[in-house]
């Protein structure tokens, strides 16, 4: 999806912020309706085409969060949270209820634009049907297949390494939580199973990464979860 044809949503109570924000997508070729609470954000979303969506948590008349699970019950469209917490709680917590991204105030319009390239295109990577394979480099995930290469040589995987890495690819350039994580791979209730996590992480990184020491495709995202970085 070209940036021309892109219709984003602000919904942002500061008026300065939201002047900015408008400014800066509008300069950058996007179309942009813009809402002051949530209750606007939440008409807006039903009555218009919205391709992505930039939230602010901290709205007069319900909290972001709130609009971010109501949007979730009918749309996928990318979510990204502007938001001035820096908890890693509240940043896992918005990440939790639907949210693709997650910036934290105040950041640059160069560092904004970058959030919404990588969400539009997973986007656009989720909704080419049928789409299976994902490249690394020289790495190739196959989810149909259930296999890994690199330059055409297979790479063994345990099956609980193949689970977490499927569900790491599925959102593929998007943060997944340790929370996620651990329910699909381990089932509910399993937060014991955090240690296990970081070992298997490890794991992975040896067998996909040119090198691990630092990892460039499979990165952690401190105090919140890991994120897998795959070609265009």
């Amino acid at each position: 999806m070209s940036r021309d044809t892109c219709a984003a949503l602000v919904v942002e109570d500061d008026p300065a912020i939201r002047s900015m924000l408008v400014g800066a997508l509008t300069a950058g070729g996007y179309q942009v309706h813009e809402a002051d609470c949530a209750t606007t954000g939440e008409t807006l979303a039903g009555n218009r085409r919205i391709d992505i969506f930039l939230i602010d948590l901290g709205l007069p008349d319900r909290d972001g969060l709130e609009l971010i699970r109501g949007l979730r019950r009918w749309t996928q469209r990318p979510i990204i949270v502007l938001s001035g917490r820096t908890q890693e709680s509240e940043k896992v917590e918005a990440l939790d209820s639907g949210a693709d991204d997650y910036l934290i105030k105040p950041f640059g319009v160069a560092e904004l634009h970058a959030r919404l390239r990588v969400a539009l295109r997973h986007a656009a990577q989720t909704n080419q049907a049928g789409q299976t394979s994902l490249r690394l480099g020289s790495v190739v995930i196959d989810l149909g297949a259930k296999m890994v290469t690199r330059d055409g040589q297979a790479i063994h995987l345990t099956g609980t390494q193949w689970r977490l890495l499927a569900i790491l690819a599925k959102h593929a350039n998007r943060v997944v939580t340790t929370r996620q994580l651990l329910q699909e791979v381990w089932g509910p209730g399993q937060s014991e199973h955090a240690h296990y996590l970081r070992v298997y992480i490890h794991q992975l990184r040896r067998r996909l990464e040119p090198d691990a020491n630092p990892p460039t495709r499979l990165l952690t995202e401190t105090g919140v979860g890991y994120r897998l970085v795959v070609d265009d």
